[in-house]
This record gives C-alpha cells, sequence and structure tokens, in this order.
C-alpha cells in the first residue's frame, strides 16, 4: 500500500472525524472527507485510498430503504470489501458494514440507550492477540446494536443491554460499536444536541462521560494506533522508506 490518501464518510455536515482523523493525519495520510446523506459522491475506485473510515450518525443503517445516501454507503461498503483495503465502521458505520455482509441491526427491545463510558470484554481469541491490551472502556452514543454476521468474528462484548460491540471481517474489516474517535469537544457537543436521550435507561450524566474521558482517553489513544498498526496503516514516511 503506497497511497497517502484516507477516504473518511461521515453523515452530518458538521460531523468532523475526531481523535481518529488526527491521528491518521499525524501520521501523514490526507484526508478526503465525504458526506452522502448531504449528495456527496463516493469514490469510483477505492483502490486509490489507503482505507476507509465510516462513522456514526443519528440515522439508522435501517434507513436504506428511504434515505439515499445509506443505500448508497451500504453498497459502497461491498466494493470497499471486494477491493480488500482497510475498512473501520463506527457506531453507524459498523452497523453498515453488518448490513453490507447480510446482517441485522435492531434496537434494544426494552428502548434501552448505551451513551458514556462502559467496558467491552474481549473474547479468548480477541484477548489472546492482544486486541484489547490498552484498553477495555470506550465512549458509547448508540439505541440501536448489531449482529455478528456470518462469516464475521465477534471481537468483544458488552457488559450491559448490547451484547456485540466488535466484531472483524477478514483481516481488515473491523465493526465497532463504540466511538474511539471521541474528543472531549465531542462530548460536549453530543450532550448539547442530544440531552434528551440522557433519561432512557443506559444513559450516563454527562458528569460521568467527562470522568470517563479523563480515565481512559489515553489509553483509548494507544488502542486506536494499535488497530492502525495491525490494519497497516502506519505513518507514511516509514511506507515511502519501504517502497524506495
Amino acid at each position: 500500500m503506497s497511497s497517502d490518501r484516507f477516504l473518511i464518510v461521515v453523515h452530518q455536515k458538521t460531523s468532523t472525524p475526531g481523535r481518529v482523523g488526527q491521528l491518521l493525519e499525524e501520521r501523514g495520510y490526507r484526508l478526503d472527507r465525504r458526506c452522502p446523506c448531504i449528495g456527496d459522491d463516493l469514490p469510483e475506485d477505492v483502490r486509490d485510498y489507503a482505507g476507509v473510515a465510516v462513522f456514526g450518525g443519528p440515522m439508522s443503517a435501517n434507513d436504506c430503504q428511504r434515505l439515499d445516501g445509506i443505500r448508497y454507503e451500504i453498497d459502497f461498503t461491498k466494493r470497499v470489501l471486494d477491493a480488500d483495503i482497510p475498512y473501520l465502521g463506527l457506531c453507524l458505520g459498523g452497523q453498515i458494514l453488518c448490513r453490507a455482509l447480510g446482517g441485522t441491526v435492531e434496537p434494544h427491545p426494552a428502548k434501552h440507550v448505551e451513551i458514556g463510558f462502559t467496558e467491552v470484554v474481549p473474547t479468548e481469541d480477541a484477548a489472546r492477540e492482544g486486541l484489547f491490551d490498552h484498553s477495555t472502556h470506550f465512549y458509547q452514543w448508540h439505541r440501536e446494536g448489531f449482529d455478528v454476521p456470518a462469516g464475521a468474528e465477534l471481537l468483544a462484548e458488552g457488559t450491559n443491554s448490547f451484547p456485540n460491540q466488535a466484531f472483524r471481517y477478514g483481516d481488515k474489516a473491523y465493526g465497532l460499536q463504540f466511538h474511539p474517535e471521541i474528543t472531549i469537544d465531542m462530548i460536549h457537543r453530543w450532550n448539547l444536541g442530544g440531552a434528551h436521550r440522557l433519561s432512557a435507561p443506559g444513559g450516563q450524566p454527562k458528569r460521568a462521560q467527562v470522568k470517563g474521558w479523563e480515565l481512559f482517553n489515553a489509553g483509548v489513544r494507544h488502542w486506536t494506533l494499535s488497530l492502525f498498526d495491525r490494519l497497516g496503516l502506519h505513518p507514511v514516511r516509514v511506507l515511502q522508506t519501504a517502497a524506495e
């Protein structure tokens, strides 16, 4: 892989890639941000990119019947998988990956949500690989969850209302229910716009979310960098030197 371009797919006009985008830029990648839900096209040839990250949003992966952007992203995700380049799906992005693989996404039957930092438990295989050595606590903000699609491997389970927290398809596609991209500014912004959701079962008050960020932020940063390494997303200067 020699490209220094990285595709960022977001779902609202003001959405940002947060820490994930910051860390990719620190490694020398040029971010190409697209928002299909407001009319942006996605690239025809994804092999021009080092990888793809699809972020969260307020809509559902089940909205493919009424939102052209979501249907477009599900079809696009299938092309990314066929191209065998790294794919990182975060929350809604993980649910889109699930749908692209034929899996299901559903709200909690008792209308629970998961908001704030929670613990995830790695499976035996994931623990053996050291996938969660740097952190087992991650930020959540969702009211739907995914199943583990056929052919995918469950990597982490939840301790609360949503049992499936991370899966992998092949060795380059990861679907995460949580948000490693979260920053403290994003926590403040999401709470401002979504405060009404905190009263649902599973919603943490904002002060608990901020405390969680103080406790777990450094570990999540190291975890994210470790995942980049597993996906071959090394610093661009290292890749260029190796290619010379």
